[in-house]
This record gives structure tokens, sequence and C-alpha cells, in this order.
């Protein structure tokens, strides 16, 4: 009993055996990517204080090891290491279910944020490919760096580049906070995937009950950013109807969609950050708040865009 406690101080690491199963079945499930044993270590233990920094006093390694997508994981970390199979892979992964590569998966997403514009589409994929190894600012990590495994890596990827340009595109035009814009700022941690799919189903089913009026005004305010006075001057309104109409909006959705995923069995506190930040990224999906079908909203109006809106 007492050889048996010695040896177990020995190893210094009651997970040891963990990380070794874990190991192999890496070098197994990709044998082209190879990673040593050390620098295998060295990015779990990167991946879990980064895991760990987000909730400090739940984040124990059983809760770690639960939850980690160990390929995805695997993949990001061989992709720091600089390995040129790992990046072929990640290159032709596909992302979700229509099965399209990841890199046309981002063209479509800056199509979305820079409408007729393809210099600047082409542009933003080029540059968030860079940063994934290259740190954006002095004392922060590169974007595969702050990947911690515990959600698959090309729907992140996705979701860190939309969120990245969005907020970027905010601070050009100089618009301040609203409560309502909260969704362009990049999330701390990503919701269970479960939760994102059925605010999705939700949120679609709201817009459905919308008008094109206030799609519009969600549109013009949420996806391109315009000011209510801008947006009140396009319309021929007053700006104080604008900012009741959009706050109408807001409250309205939260409240259907919140209640919606209460119903699913909701738990958590931060319900209404939730529905807000998720909105961010279904603007640019939904089909009724497109480009070409927004401009067709507004030409209803006798309005067309300002032409240095992208």
């Amino acid at each position: 009993m007492t050889r048996q406690r010695k040896s177990k101080n020995i190893s210094g690491d009651p997970h040891k055996l963990h990380k070794t199963l874990l190991y192999h079945f890496c070098h197994i499930q990709l044998p082209n990517i190879s990673l040593d044993l050390a620098q295998f270590e060295h990015h779990l233990k990167r991946a879990h204080q980064v895991y760990s920094a987000k909730a400090p006093d739940t984040a124990t390694w059983e809760c770690f090891f639960d939850n980690l997508h160990v390929l995805d994981w695997y993949l990001a970390s061989a992709c720091l290491e600089g390995n040129g199979r790992a990046w072929d892979y990640l290159f032709a992964a596909s992302a979700g279910r229509s099965d399209c590569l990841l890199v046309d998966a981002l063209r479509a997403r800056a199509a979305r944020l820079y409408p007729r514009d393809e210099e600047r589409q082409e542009s933003a994929v080029n540059e968030f490919w860079g940063l994934l190894l290259v740190s954006e600012a002095e004392g922060s990590p590169p974007v595969l760096a702050r990947h911690d495994g515990q959600r698959p890596l090309v729907p992140w990827l996705i979701r860190v580049f939309q969120n990245w340009h969005v907020s970027k595109l905010r601070n050009r035009r100089e618009v301040h906070s609203l409560v309502q814009d909260e969704q362009a700022l990049p999330l701390p941690q990503e919701a269970d995937g479960r939760w994102h799919d059925v605010f999705r189903l939700a949120a679609r089913k709201t817009f459905k009950t919308l008008t094109d009026n206030e799609l519009l005004i969600l549109g013009l305010r949420l996806r391109y950013r315009l000011s209510q006075r801008d947006v009140a001057g396009l319309l021929g309104v007053h700006e104080g109807t604008i900012s009741r109409q959009t706050t109408h909006l807001r409250d309205r959705c939260l409240e259907a969609i919140g209640k919606q995923l209460v119903e699913e069995g909701w738990t958590g506190d931060d319900l209404s950050d939730f529905v807000l930040n998720e909105m961010g990224n279904l603007l640019m999906d939904e089909p009724r708040l497109s480009a070409d079908q927004l401009a067709r909203l507004l030409a209803g109006h006798g309005q067309a865009l300002p032409k240095d809106v992208t």
C-alpha cells in the first residue's frame, strides 16, 4: 500500500494515464499529423489554462477532459506548431452540414459583412488567416491559441471571424456601444451547441412575425449600423419614432426568444446577454435581412443605401 502511494507521487500527475491514452488516440486518428509528447503536453496545459480562466472555480481537469473535442484541439495545436499537414487538414475542413470548405464559409460571411465589395471581402479572409498564428496586438494570443478544445474548431473559427469583423466595422464607424448593439462584441466563451440551435429556431420563428418596416429597421440599425438619425432620415420619420420602434423590437425579440429558451430548459443567469450576442451572428445569415432584400424594402420608400455604407 505504501509502495503504491509512493509510485503515484513519483509520477506527479494523476492524469498521466489519461493524457497518454489521448496522445496515442490522436496519433492513430491523425497519423499524418505528429506532435511529440512534450508538444502535446504543452498544448494540453495551454488549452486547460484558457478553459480555466473562464470559470476558475469549476474548471477541473475532469470536466476539461469530458468536454474535450480532442481531434479539433489536436489539429489546432499542430497548426500552432507550424505542421504543414495540419494546415492542409484545416484548409480542407468542411463547415457544418453544408459541406463547404472553411475558407468558402469565411468568404460567404465576408460577403454578408461587406456586400458589393469583393476586394474587401478577400482581404478580410486573408487577414484573418494571418491572425490565426500572429497576435493582432502585443500581449494577446493569436486566434488558434485561444481555442480551448471545448468546442468544434471550424464553427468556432467562423464565429470568431464574424465577431471580430463586426466589432471592427462598428469601431470604424465610431458607433458607441448601445444595449441592442452588444451582439457585435466577441463572446468570452461559447454557449452549448444545443442552445445555439434552439436560439436560431426561436429567432427565425420570431422574424416571421415582423413586418417589412420592422425588418428594415433591424437591418439598417443592426446590420448596417446606421444611427437612429440616419434611419429616420431615410424613412422620413422623426428620430424619436425610430428610437421607440428599435426598443420595442429589441424587447419583443428578447421576450419571444427568451420564452422559447426557458421552455426548452434554459437555466443560465445571462439569458438576455446570450440572446443579444447570438443575434449578431443570425442577422448575417437571415434571408429576410440580406443585402438585396433590405435594398428592395428601402426602394419601396423611394430610398437607397448611402454610398459609404457597406
